[in-house]
Formats: C-alpha cells, sequence, structure tokens
C-alpha cells in the first residue's frame, strides 16, 4: 500500500504544474498512466500478502495514516481553486518634460494680416516652415503690418512694423531627421513642383510683403539637392517685384547642400539679400542634435564660403539654447563664426515639439538672452543679434534687419557729424 504514495505525489504535482503552465496539459494522459500502474502495483502487493500477521497490517495502517497526515498541507495547496496571478509589463515611464515658465507665451494668431495670409498660402498651395515647424510666433510674425481689406484698423495698431512670412519650399517632407525639427521624414519625398517659384512670387506679390524669407527642406535624394530649384524661386521673386516698381528684401535659409560649395554658389548668386544657415547648437551636442549628414565644421565651411562667392551679401545663423550647452562653448561657438565671417546671429530657446523629440534640458531666462545679445554685438562684432526666448532664425526677419539698418545709417550720420 505504501507504493501508491509516490503515484499521488505524481498526480498531485500534474496537478499543479498544469494549473501554472497549461501545456503540460499534452503529457497528462502518460502520467496519470504512470499513476494507474503505481496504484495496480499497489494492489497486487497487498493481495500478495494477504497472509501476513494481523499487527503488522495494524502497524502498517498506522504508518499510512501518519503520511497521510504530514501530506495534508501539500494536497490542500494543489486541490485549492485560487486564481492565478499573470504578471504584466510594466508600462514604460513618461519621459520627465521640464514645465514651461512664464514668459515663454505667445500672442494668439487673431489678426486679420495672419488670416490674410494664412488664406494666401491655402490658395496657391504653399507650405510655410511657421505652420510645418510648429512655430510658436505665426500670430506675431504674420500679424505685422496691415490689412489689405483693413489698413487702418484700430485692433492692428499694436502690430504695425513688417510682416514677415517664412516659405518652405520644395515640399514639406525632408530626407533627414534631426532630433530637435517637427517637419515629416522620408528618404524619397514627392517630386518638385515645377509652378513653384510663380506660385511662390504671386503669392508674396498679393502679400505686399518688403521682407520675404525662403527656407526649404532638405532634398538629398536630387542630384543637385535642390540648389537650382532654390536659384529659380529667388531670381522668379526679384523679377516679379522689380516689373511692378517694388523692393523686396529676399534672405535665403538653406540646406548645407551636403557641404558641395558650387552648390552654396549657385543660391549666393542668385540675386538674394541675406544668406541664411544654421549652425543650430555648439560642436559638442552636433550628432545628437542634428541629422549624421549635417555637421558643425561642414556648416561652418558653408557659411564662409557665401562671402567667398558674393562679397556684397550678408550671412546669418542661428543657436538654439537649452539643450545642455555650456557659457563657454556658446562663446566658442560665436568666435568660430566671426572667424569665419558671420555677420547676423539669432539666439532663441528651444522648445520641444513631441515627447519623440530631444527634450529641453534648461529654460534660459530673458535676462540670460541679453548677455548674449550684448556679448554679441559688442565684444564679439556681430552686425546684429537677435537674442530671445521666442526669437527664431526668421522670426520678425524684416523688423529686426530693417531696424538694424537703421541703427547703421544713424550711427554713419553722427560719425559724419563729429568730424
Amino acid at each position: 500500500m505504501a507504493s501508491i504514495l509516490p503515484s499521488r505525489r505524481a498526480f498531485g504535482n500534474l496537478i499543479q504544474a498544469c494549473r501554472h503552465h497549461p501545456k503540460l496539459y499534452d503529457q497528462t494522459p502518460k502520467l496519470l498512466l504512470s499513476c494507474m500502474a503505481g496504484a495496480q502495483q499497489a494492489v497486487e502487493v497487498t493481495h500478495t500478502n494477504n497472509d501476513t500477521d494481523a499487527g503488522k497490517q495494524i502497524s502498517r495502517l498506522e504508518s499510512l495514516r501518519s503520511q497521510l497526515k504530514q501530506e495534508e498541507s501539500s494536497l490542500h495547496e494543489f486541490t485549492s481553486l485560487e486564481p492565478i496571478v499573470k504578471r504584466r509589463k510594466a508600462p514604460p515611464r513618461a519621459a520627465h518634460i521640464l514645465p514651461k515658465p512664464k514668459w515663454l507665451k505667445a500672442a494668439p494668431a487673431t489678426s486679420a494680416k495672419y488670416h490674410e495670409l494664412r488664406n494666401t498660402v491655402r490658395k496657391h498651395g504653399l507650405a510655410t516652415v511657421c505652420e510645418e515647424a510648429k512655430c510658436p510666433n505665426i500670430g506675431d510674425c504674420w500679424g505685422g503690418g496691415h490689412s489689405k481689406n483693413n489698413p487702418n484698423s484700430a485692433d492692428e495698431a499694436e502690430h504695425f512694423g513688417t510682416a514677415t512670412a517664412t516659405i518652405m519650399i520644395m515640399g514639406d517632407t525632408c530626407t533627414r531627421g534631426c532630433s530637435f525639427c517637427a517637419v515629416k521624414t522620408s528618404r524619397k519625398p514627392p517630386p518638385l513642383d515645377l509652378e513653384e517659384p510663380r506660385k511662390v512670387a504671386e503669392a508674396v506679390s498679393e502679400w505686399g510683403l518688403d521682407y520675404v524669407v525662403l527656407t526649404s527642406v532638405d532634398r538629398d535624394d536630387l542630384d543637385d539637392q535642390g540648389s537650382d530649384h532654390f536659384r529659380k524661386v529667388v531670381e522668379s521673386l526679384k523679377q516679379l517685384h522689380n516689373a511692378e516698381g517694388k523692393n523686396i528684401i529676399v534672405e535665403a535659409l538653406t540646406p548645407d547642400f551636403c557641404g558641395e560649395l558650387d552648390l552654396v554658389t549657385n543660391v549666393a548668386l542668385s540675386g538674394l539679400d541675406v544668406y541664411a544657415h544654421n549652425i543650430e547648437t555648439v560642436e559638442r551636442l552636433t550628432p545628437r542634435v542634428r541629422d549624421r549628414r549635417a555637421g558643425y565644421k561642414q556648416s561652418l565651411s558653408v557659411l564662409a564660403h557665401v562671402k567667398t562667392a558674393n562679397p556684397n551679401i550678408l550671412t546669418k545663423t542661428s543657436i538654439m539654447l537649452g539643450l545642455g550647452e555650456t557659457d563657454e562653448e556658446i562663446r566658442t561657438t560665436m568666435k568660430d563664426l566671426r572667424n569665419n565671417d558671420v555677420d547676423v546671429v539669432t539666439f532663441g530657446q528651444y522648445l520641444q515639439p513631441s515627447r519623440r523629440h530631444l527634450p529641453v534640458k534648461e529654460y534660459v531666462t530673458p535676462e540670460k538672452f541679453e548677455e548674449w545679445r550684448v556679448v554679441a554685438e559688442e565684444e564679439m562684432g556681430f552686425k546684429y543679434c537677435a537674442s530671445g526666448p521666442l526669437v527664431r532664425s526668421s522670426y520678425k526677419a524684416g523688423e529686426f534687419f530693417l531696424k538694424n539698418m537703421v541703427r547703421e545709417k544713424e550711427r554713419e550720420r553722427m560719425e559724419a557729424e563729429a568730424v
């Protein structure tokens, strides 16, 4: 009879294992046969020992009862119907996002001039970096100046100045994927719109702007990376406005054209007034912030070559703050820019477009931005520096540029009077 016990244990272990591991049900028939065989053997042994004395039988029964008593707890464990608790994977932790400070508040886009520019963009099927990159200043930049439909409206008095729009040419899809940028990306964007130079010129003429910024996505998929298309848009703008007897200042915020300087020359000689190319951040952070095909030294070479190709053109770049750069790195970057004869620099706060993009390391105060403006203009020798939390490369570019030119003329007049 004692040989029944191993079979009972095996049967109990089988039940316990099947409850936790359903795949073991396939092995159930084999184990049941093993248990039954053990039980049969026990019966046969009992029958062969029927002639044993009564004292020994009583002793065996007592021994069996004692063993069963000791196994009561284990039998209860595998016969209980308590639910099995399944472990679940812990949800991913949300990325730590710094709360935005009070000074990072942009004016809402409500002016008539803003709606006028937006409607023209829709009509001509154009893209603007203001919308694609989710710029917080769209209402402020597009709201400058007066509306054609209501040129003397009182609600626009505070916006009186130069309206600036940044048109993004060559499509709305970039071939690069920088960690800070919200513009969508693809290895094979749609083909170029051959009518875009005409559309851009007509749209800007309708807006009545006197300063326009052109920028573009990177088009590494094209043989000339879009350089010739960029040149055609600038030439079309200048030709149409000259024919209408209007003056317009054109700023081109270009890609790096993979450092191919002949493509840079092609755009620099297109008739534009300001050649901008953004270095974006300090050298140490460049590999993390920008696409692998971009480079700190490559951007410096582009800016330096512009002056070689066209000495009369202004060069401009922009730096984002709040990515983890140090003050010494910012100073070194400014020195590198001045050593390559860059005229204008802008500083702005990096803002994380989504959780997929680089997090903000620091919100730089307006006072610190003002310190960098002073360093840039008075210590480093830049002709002009726009610096503030909401400043972007083309933020109110026309207004800033024109104000700077007025200051230059006033300085020249005062120097002439002193002589």
